[in-house]
């Protein structure tokens, strides 16, 4: 058996060619699986191509009319052909699945009947569109003004200086939404050797331990009150909510960068937010188009430090200590990331210069990077969840960190392309460091 995929009008298309019974199925399944995207929620079968249905394929109907469901969306069979109809017929599936007589025909009635995600924007306050982005703001729930807490010196990772004094302990509890460099272990001896990039989204603690073997860690403890800590030699957390709730969407299937994402974010805000000063923290829960990354190879140790008091940054150390990947990875899968944004046209004056430059660095994996903004963005890659823009992103965050599949967890580079997302936004007030 074979297939073919199209999309149109963002619904998924499979035509096949061949006997769907047991073996057929089997492969088509996987073919299915593998194309689809997390924001897919329309799935059309074209079966002109084929002639035999068994219980094989009436199974996997049946599985994908659930999927589709699940993610509130449409399952079709189009252009189905006399022996297979009797089979469905026989079967009693005929008035179950929606059939069509040919995929145009359901492709029309799906965007017909599909359901206008604006019906639920009657709280939303402001609408932008630029050149094929629709950014919808919904405001937040304030019970404090957003700061960020800064605990470490970013330098001491630069020039490989971490000393044991220098390592915190943070229960889970303190950390909801926060990034840095950390490592969990039995104790703070045999955690700093793996200290590598981390986040934190709800609890759930992700890092990327510096033993060699370039594969991601994670803990989601269900009870914050235990005694397990995370071990930190820098970390930036927020503290406090969101001011707004922020739906990006976009015709484009190559998305848009997280640059372009945090310049609409700066202009928006220096147009409509009083006080604004420059700075945000940022979570997203959104699709991707194409992943960018880079993170630490080594635990920035002072036992490790290059000679003559060089950054790991310089050219001659930065391949030993730093790895990016630039091939846009992940295309469909969900991202959740946590980040900081500082607008360096606007006035910075407010916050002090030291605490401020804490919170980035200039990573020369980010070609040609913005000279109007600097970004420190990790994220994680989660992959079958349904992405549904009328959700509460700060729900749906915990319950992703919980029970979808755990892919990958990457300190992102600014070219890191987002199709569609739901994103927080706290524009920062004031920057404290912990001692």
């Amino acid at each position: 058996m074979e297939a073919k995929s199209e999309r149109k009008d963002g619904v998924l298309i499979f035509f096949i060619s061949g006997r769907l019974d047991a073996f057929g199925a089997q492969h088509l399944d996987e073919w299915i699986k593998e194309a689809l995207h997390d924001d897919d929620k329309e799935l059309v079968l074209d079966l002109s191509g084929s002639t035999y249905l068994s219980s094989g394929g009436l199974r996997t109907f049946n599985a994908l009319k659930k999927e589709m469901k699940r993610r509130n969306g449409r399952f079709a069979l189009a252009s189905v052909g006399e022996y297979p109809k009797k089979v469905l017929d026989m079967a009693g599936f005929s008035t179950i699945f929606d059939m069509y007589p040919t995929a145009n025909d359901a492709v029309t009635d799906i965007v017909k009947k599909r359901r206008d995600p604006r019906l639920f924007a009657e709280i939303f306050h402001k609408k932008i569109e630029e050149g094929g982005i629709t950014l919808t703001i919904e405001p937040g729930w304030m019970t404090s003004p957003p700061t960020l807490k800064v605990i470490g010196d970013l330098n001491k990772i630069l020039y490989s200086q971490i000393t044991e004094a220098d390592i915190r302990a943070k229960k889970f509890s303190e950390i909801t939404y926060s990034l840095g460099l950390g490592a969990l272990g039995a104790n703070v001896k045999e955690a700093m050797p793996l200290l590598g990039e981390m986040i934190t989204l709800y609890g759930a603690m992700v890092w990327l331990p510096t033993d060699g073997n370039n594969t991601p860690d994670f803990l989601t403890p269900q009870d914050t009150k235990g005694d397990i800590p995370v071990y930190t030699g820098f970390n930036i957390t927020l503290d406090g909510p969101f001011n707004e709730y922020l739906t990006l969407d976009t015709k484009d299937p190559q998305g848009i960068s997280i640059t372009e994402i945090y310049r609409l974010i700066f202009s928006s805000a220096h147009s409509r937010i009083p006080g604004f000063r420059g700075v945000v923290a940022v979570t997203i829960w959104g699709v991707i188009a194409g992943l960018a990354s880079s993170g630490i190879k080594k635990s920035p140790l002072a036992s490790a430090a290059p000679p003559g008091g060089a950054s790991i940054m310089d050219p001659g150390y930065r391949a030993e200590w730093m790895a990016s990947d630039t091939g846009m990875a992940y295309n469909g899968d969900t991202l959740v990331s946590f980040g900081i944004g500082v607008d360096l046209t606007g006035d910075l004056s407010k916050y002090n210069a030291e605490t401020l430059n804490s919170l980035y660095y200039a990573n020369p994996a980010n070609q040609g990077a913005s000279k109007q903004m600097y970004l420190h963005n990790h994220g994680v890659v989660f992959r079958g969840v349904p992405y549904d823009a009328t959700l509460d992103l700060n729900s749906q965050v915990k319950k992703i960190t919980n029970d979808a599949e755990f892919v990958d967890m990457r300190h992102l580079l600014d070219s890191t392309r987002i199709r569609k997302a739901k994103i927080g936004v706290a524009y920062i007030q004031e920057i404290l460091r912990e001692p």
